[in-house]
């Protein structure tokens, strides 16, 4: 019998990766604000205002999802500095609901954290690390993780990095695609050259957790690349490897940016336990980017 897999915020970058990468496996419930994106054998679309709880219980009711990836998410540093309250219900509140279910129900959660919860003072971050959040967005994260551990016992807190790639479903927030918009027309990309970050390719991403949804993995994980690098030079090889101009990626102070909310420097983070608790193999920038490139083609393997 097949497993059921109900999958939030499927408007997003990274919950696409995740619908796209399912295998017959699963039966896809697929839950967003907007219409379907995709239709196919195995996959239900659910379109709702998740924060309208009687509606998300209720569909909660009707699927009986053996697990849940909970993606959705505001992931807007500065506006969620600038819109706390609306930032709590979203981050907090639904993680809160969503893994209240899934504890009453017995299903497995996965939910989406960020490595942006640390202070970036150390870098090479472990999941036994204390989180120290700069700002709201990383508050609302850390709260929801402690919720989420509460909460249930069949729950993992996925942290990601950076993630690199191009949408697989509707537009997503991809910078890859906001960089690849500028040099086509010739347009210079500044990047802050002392944020350092260990980018993770949306595909392996995308695999990664449905992998967790279907194992007994529990607890904290780091999902990041292989490569410890500056945004600099990463947007510089990613410039590079599509044969664009280095010369049109210039470093840039975002200090000076009115309404910016604090970021930590350097959230690099340690993908040990990944590597060794999951068979989907965390990847360097560079395969990371030679995967993205080849799904665009239809040839990824």
């Amino acid at each position: 019998m097949k497993r059921r897999l109900m999958v939030t915020g499927c408007g997003g970058f990274v919950a696409g990766s995740v619908i796209r990468n399912a295998g017959a496996d699963w039966d896809v419930h697929a839950l967003s604000r907007g219409g379907a994106l995709l239709e196919r054998e195995g996959l239900t679309w659910h379109s709702f205002d998740p924060l309208d709880i009687e509606r998300l219980r209720s569909v909660f009711r009707q699927v009986e999802p053996h697990a849940v990836i909970h993606a959705a998410a505001i992931a807007d540093i500065d506006y969620c500095e600038g819109n706390k309250e609306v930032a709590e219900q979203v981050n907090v509140g639904l993680a809160e609901q969503l893994a209240r279910l899934c504890s009453q129900s017995r299903a497995r959660m996965v939910y989406l954290s960020t490595d942006t919860v640390f202070d970036g003072e150390k870098g090479l971050y472990r999941e036994e690390d204390p989180p120290a959040p700069l700002n709201y967005y990383a508050e609302t994260k850390v709260r929801a993780e402690k919720i989420v551990a509460g909460e249930t016992g069949n729950s993992v807190v996925a942290r990601l990095s950076l993630v690199m790639g191009l949408p697989m479903l509707g537009r997503g927030n991809s910078f890859l695609s906001r960089m690849i918009s500028a040099f086509e027309e010739g347009r210079e990309v500044g990047v802050p050259a002392d944020e350092i970050r260990t980018p993770i390719d949306v595909i392996t991403l995308g695999r990664a957790l449905i992998e967790l949804a279907g194992n007994d993995f529990k607890g904290r994980i780091h999902l990041g690349g292989n490569d410890r690098l500056s945004r600099l030079e990463m947007v510089r090889r990613i410039a590079e490897r599509l044969g664009y101009s280095t010369d049109l990626v210039v470093a840039k102070d975002p200090s000076g940016i009115a309404g910016r909310a604090p970021r930590p420097r350097d959230v690099s983070l340690d993908n040990t336990k990944a590597r060794a608790a999951l068979a989907t193999p965390m990847r360097g920038l560079d395969d990371g980017l030679e995967l993205v490139l080849a799904a665009k083609k239809g040839t990824a393997s």
